[in-house]
């Protein structure tokens, strides 16, 4: 179960990683590479929607995927997934610059994006299952919580690479290519994660239960029988994706253009709220073994939703402490309801149709939290004013609370969504 827990976990932070750079890049640099001539406001949320492009393309990535994962097997499937991301990265690294090809550059580089949504659509389901389906029925929320530590870790890497290249040269180099770097280096993370997938083995319960019975269409047979666990897992988890995304893009645009920090500064801040949201999901994870998933992610849910509120009245008082304290709280809220899902999802789901289940739920939810919630904020803050930000994210809170009362417990050795339980 270590092996299997830390490459669930290396997995999933190198693919976050990846996804991750995008966002930081969007904010720092792609409104001046790539869309230069928009003038500063419109070049930023066009940089903002490339990023966001990704999450449209989730959805089809977790049906591709989850296809195969369900029919083929859950290691060779997230083989391919981290293979794809990784080879869209580089490719994003190596992209010619708008002063070079003109448009044709930002055009590649939305294809590029798409490529890194289709592949991150079916990576976090693969990876929470080979941990979950692999780890005692007592001590799923523990092992299921080595994937959610992705979003944490690849953010901190990923704002820590951006950090070291732009303090090590002066701005125009930065501009020029040292933003390259970060995506460049992601080919040798590949390298390290294919070896470390490539020894794994499929978990016992796809080979007793799933190779056999697979369906031909996992999707079909989703949809045909749990219908409405799709519905309700996509509601429980809006809010998170909502201000997590909001945390490490919107937030940045905001320290920087509106308060004028430094980027030294923000990216900073986000790496003291990636540590942040890494040491809560670690304990929402652990509570969830203990508790329940359910009253762990009600606990989580309303805790992001006090915080969405005090964000802005936090962060207003327009110094870099005052940015800190309201990132940091944000993303400890924000972990306490992220780290239970690695266990709760898979849960929801019967064996021949979980990798669908889990990753189509997972990134609908992505499309509707974290793809909307930078653009939208952007627009509500320069109409409404910044308080109306935090009215917007409370309301997703509100969302996924009101999912998550009318849905169950999953964590009993007998319940009805037991991994174990016989088809």
């Amino acid at each position: 179960m270590g092996r299997i827990a830390v490459a669930g976990a290396v997995g999933t932070v190198i693919e976050f990683y990846d996804f991750t750079i995008f966002g930081t890049a969007a904010v720092l640099v792609f409104n001046e590479v790539f869309f230069p001539s928009l003038g500063a406001a419109a070049a930023i949320a066009v940089a903002l929607a490339t990023f966001g492009v990704a999450f449209i393309v989730r959805p089809f990535g977790a049906v591709l995927f989850g296809h195969f994962g369900d029919r083929l097997g859950r290691k060779n499937t997230l083989v391919a997934t981290l293979l794809l991301m990784g080879l869209a990265t580089v490719g994003i690294g190596l992209l010619p610059t708008a002063e070079a090809i003109g448009p044709l550059a930002a055009v590649l580089l939305v294809a590029l994006r798409c490529i890194q949504g289709l592949a991150m659509g079916g990576e976090w389901a693969g990876a929470s299952l080979m941990t979950t389906e692999s780890a005692p029925v007592n001590a799923r929320g523990k092992y299921g919580m080595y994937p959610q530590l992705g979003p944490a870790i690849g953010f901190i890497l990923s704002s820590l690479t951006f950090l070291l290249t732009s303090a090590t040269m002066s701005h125009d180099a930065f501009l020029s290519w040292g933003w390259r770097i970060p995506f460049l280096t992601s080919a040798l993370l590949i390298v390290v994660g294919l070896v470390i997938r490539i020894s794994l083995e499929e978990p016992e319960v796809f080979q007793k239960k799933v190779a056999k019975n697979a369906g031909k269409f996992p999707v079909v047979d989703l949809f045909r029988e749990q219908r409405r666990e799709v519905l309700l897992a996509t509601g429980s988890t809006i809010a998170v994706f909502g201000l997590f995304y909001l945390s490490i893009t919107y937030m940045a645009t905001y320290g920087t253009q509106t308060l004028g920090l430094s980027k030294t500064t923000v990216l900073l801040i986000g790496m003291a709220g990636g540590a942040s949201l890494a040491l809560t999901t670690i304990l929402g994870a652990l509570w969830s073994d203990k508790i329940g998933r359910k009253r762990v992610l009600l606990i989580g849910n309303l805790l992001c939703l006090v915080s969405s509120l005090c964000l802005f009245p936090i962060v207003q008082g327009g110094t870099a402490a005052n940015l800190l304290v309201g990132i940091v709280l944000l993303q400890a809220a924000t972990g306490l309801a992220y780290g239970p899902l690695g266990a709760y999802l898979p849960e929801l789901f019967a064996p021949r149709y979980r990798y669908t289940g889990a990753g189509l739920s997972y990134n609908i939810a992505t499309v509707l939290g974290a793809a909307l919630t930078p653009i939208v904020a952007s627009q509500l803050i320069v109409s409404y004013g910044p308080f109306s930000v935090g009215l917007y994210m409370a309301g997703l809170c509100a969302i996924s609370l009101a999912a998550l009362s009318l849905s169950k417990e999953t964590r009993a050795p007998l319940a009805s969504a037991d991994i174990n339980r016989p088809e």
